[in-house]
Parts: structure tokens; sequence; C-alpha cells
């Protein structure tokens, strides 16, 4: 178990890019990573126009906060990728996305969208998906 003996800081100008590739135009910033057995945190940030990958978050759960911006969050909770559910969050929103469900963030708009992401894993599990319903995606290389 991680505990740490004092409380830590992250500042904004610390947060450095998690990942790149898959998603160049989501932009993934670790902010509390490690720090925990629990949880961790991170910030997405969606340039204006572009949509993830659909994945899952594995046995994660996942509560986003909308910092700013107007985002989508689209999910496919009965596994039926005939039946979406699309979410529209604007600053100040919150959501919940249970383990294991397939969803997909999008900005529709032309400006950038802000999430804070909290996952109950002590770093971001992201499991890419070839689809909706579809098999794990292969990573990047």
């Amino acid at each position: 178990m991680i505990m740490p003996a004092e409380v830590q800081v992250t500042k904004a100008s610390d947060l450095e890019a998690q990942r790149a590739g898959r998603d160049s135009a989501m932009i993934r910033q670790g902010a509390v990573i490690g720090r925990s057995d629990k949880m961790c945190a991170s910030i997405l940030i969606a340039k204006a126009r572009c949509s993830s990958a659909v994945h899952h978050h594995g046995e994660q759960e996942t509560i986003i906060y909308a910092s700013s911006g107007k985002g989508v969050l689209v999910t496919n909770p009965n596994e039926d990728p005939n039946n979406l559910q699309r979410h529209e969050l604007s600053a100040g929103d919150f959501a919940f996305v249970p383990p294991w469900t397939e969803h997909q963030e999008i900005n529709e708009t032309d400006e950038d969208v802000v999430w804070v992401l909290i996952r109950s894993g002590p770093e971001p599990v992201v499991v890419y998906l070839t689809g909706w319903g579809g098999s794990e995606a292969k990573a990047d290389s």
C-alpha cells in the first residue's frame, strides 16, 4: 500500500502529457499518478472538433468533472452498438463511468474541452477497442 507521509501537490506547470499517439488531439496529463493505491487523477484536454477512440477503463470506475468547454460522452451501456447513449457535459457537470463501460469522448465545438478524470486505481487504465463492441485494439508502437 502506498502511504505518503505528507500532502503532495502537483502544480499546473508540472503536468506532463501522459500519452500521445492513438488520440493525438486528446491530450492526457497525469496529475496524481502512483501516489495512492486506490485512486488517480488526470486531465483530459480535447482539442477542437476531435474524438477519442472507443475504449474502456477495465476494472476502474471513473468520475469525470467537466472543467471547461462543452463535450460529449458517448456510452454503450448495454453493449449494443445500435443503442448508444449520448451525454452532453458542460462546465461544472459530473459523470460516473462504471467499470468496463465502452465510451468515447467527443468535442464537437471550436474550443478546447477540459475534463478532470478521477479513477479507482493507482494509474489510469485505458483499453482501446476496434469499435463499439469490438475487440481490444493493438497498442501503439
